[in-house]
């Protein structure tokens, strides 16, 4: 049986976050061993055979190996050192109009060739229950074809103790810096995912995540105060040379406030950084609340983004699907069938994809066999599309799928999930710097902190990470306690500027909840540094009488 648990970690300026780990306990050295192609290709038509013969008009095989390895360490101590690995294989038909899904982590041909027997079973007794038959939208079969994530460095092949020793050094550096404490983690991912269909495909993809969070904790011991500095790294679909960072990956933030990363990241000078301005934060002036001009940083922005903007935009959510669990969407069919719905100002557009190199949804292929691509949601701030599957794209008048059908495992059956959702850059030359010298009364904010949005997605509240006081043009003193507050339409239709390509980089989520049984998946989201103005400020301090 498969086992599920789950590891509770530091980070984050909340404390403490659950992080799923799905699979069996294994031994380091045997995440390199994987699955012979041929033997995966037997399987899938072994379960496409058995499924045509007792009734599917269609059927697909997810064959999955899915191995994680996760680091946790605490000051100059580890934590822990988790290495899993589940595999198994899916089964989806289509069998009178209806879905049905089976599977089995028996890897023999009678196993799975009894999961498809199952799965049309299931999807039989589903169309008793349907009033339309699923309708899919064409995708041609592409035969015996392979991607994978683009890497110079397999993590797999790293000794868990340069990578220990790597976590501890950032820990160290955040503690010399002014940290009271200092926690450092590595999350690494290998998904072995091997696709076939009745239209004609047998994809082999191979896809690598990293992500590898810090968080550093200052406490005045006079005044039992405290406070957390997380750090602005994004998760990446890369391998370990990641962490071979160079001159050109790191990026300058306005005012030389932070340094930032695009391309790799040097862990240890971030956490020094952490550890800085965790301290400093114990004596930074708490916000006078108002209304501001916002400029926020990608490494703010991304989550805002995946939000508001990911997440209304979900077709499922629009039609109800997700209701009962995470909510609907403002973003209802009458205002994409308007051609007018005010998204957001002139300058915004957003684009969903699963095709950028370095991202956590770079693949080749979803999880229907349906080859990536990109396409615009919202264009000159209009909304102009939805995410849609291949059951979905009919509704919305698409002649095809968008390619963002994904599972989290084998045993799961894939659905619409979220793309990379970004922000195109301004098209004008413009820095951070000289956005900032417009702003005569701001707050420049960089990093993710608490949020909170509407079932909707529309009314929402979000923090960060580093708050600067931007006065005159100028980028002042460091803030604290602050939260900005808007509905989505308002906000991005209060978006005033944009900086150019040249500052354009992505940021993302490692572990995005979904459905019920929930998924995760893991999403990147692009922008530039952007401003917003006139937006509600709020103090989120709290005074203890």
């Amino acid at each position: 049986m498969e086992r599920r648990t789950f590891i509770k970690i530091g980070a984050g300026t909340a404390g403490a976050m659950l992080v799923p780990v799905f699979g069996n306990a294994i031994a380091a050295e045997e995440l390199l061993n994987p699955m012979a192609t041929s033997a995966k290709k037997a399987l899938a038509d072994t379960a496409m055979d058995a499924a045509r013969k007792a009734g599917a008009s269609y059927c697909d095989v997810r064959i999955g190996r899915y191995l994680n390895q996760y680091i946790t360490t605490r000051d100059l101590n580890v934590q822990g050192v988790t290495n899993t690995e589940s595999s198994g294989v899916g089964v989806r038909v289509i069998a009178a109009g209806a879905y049905g899904f089976a599977a089995t982590n028996a890897m023999t041909p009678d196993a799975v060739a009894n999961a498809a027997r199952q799965a049309v079973a299931i999807a039989k007794a589903n169309a008793r229950l349907q009033t339309e038959p699923v309708v899919l939208a064409p995708v041609k079969g592409v035969g015996e074809v392979a991607w994978a994530t683009p890497f110079k460095r397999d993590w797999r092949s790293v000794p868990v103790k340069d990578k220990a020793e790597m976590l501890i050094a950032a820990n160290k550096a955040g503690l010399d810096a002014g940290a009271s404490f200092m926690t450092a983690n590595l999350f690494q991912i290998n998904q072995q995912k091997y696709f076939a269909s009745t239209d004609g495909s047998y994809i082999d993809q191979d896809i690598h995540r990293l992500w590898a969070p810090i968080n550093a904790t200052a406490v005045d011991k006079a005044s039992g105060k405290f406070r957390s500095r997380a750090g602005l790294a994004p998760p990446v679909g890369m391998g370990y040379e990641w962490f071979d960072v160079k001159p050109e990956h790191k990026v300058r933030a306005a005012g030389g406030v932070a340094t930032l990363y695009r391309g790799g990241y040097d862990i240890v000078e971030e956490a020094r950084n952490a550890g800085r301005q965790a301290r400093a934060k114990l004596s930074a002036k708490s916000v006078d609340p108002g209304k501001y001009d916002l400029v926020l940083a990608p490494e703010n922005l991304f989550l805002t983004i995946h939000e508001s903007v990911g997440h209304p935009t979900e077709l499922d959510r629009v039609l109800g699907y997700e209701a009962n669990y995470a909510g609907t969407s403002f973003c209802t069919l009458d205002k994409w069938e308007s051609k007018t719905f005010k998204f957001g100002s002139l300058i915004v557009n957003f684009s969903g994809e699963k095709t950028t190199p370095g991202s956590l949804g770079a693949v080749g292929y979803d999880d229907e066999g349906v080859p990536t691509k990109r396409w615009d949601i919202v264009r000159d701030g209009v909304l102009v599309n939805y995410q849609a599957t291949r059951d979905q794209a009919h509704i919305i008048g698409e002649k095809e799928s968008h390619g963002c059908s994904y599972a989290d495992s084998w045993s799961n059956v894939q659905f619409q999930r979220m793309p990379n959702v970004s922000l195109a850059a301004g098209k004008a030359p413009l820095t951070p710097d000289e956005m900032v010298k417009d702003v005569k009364k701001g707050i420049y904010i960089l990093g993710r902190g608490s949020y909170s949005i509407d079932q909707q997605r529309y009314n929402f509240q979000f923090g960060g990470q580093l708050y600067f006081e931007i006065k005159d043009g100028k980028i002042g003193q460091m803030l604290e306690d602050v939260a900005y507050q808007s509905n989505t339409q308002d906000f991005w239709n209060a978006c005033t500027a944009i900086c150019d390509e040249r500052d354009w980089r992505m940021s993302g989520s490692f572990f995005d909840g979904k459905g019920q049984p929930s998924q995760v998946s893991a999403v990147s989201h692009g922008s530039s540094t952007t401003r917003f103005n006139g937006i509600n400020v709020i103090n989120t301090g709290r005074k203890i009488a």
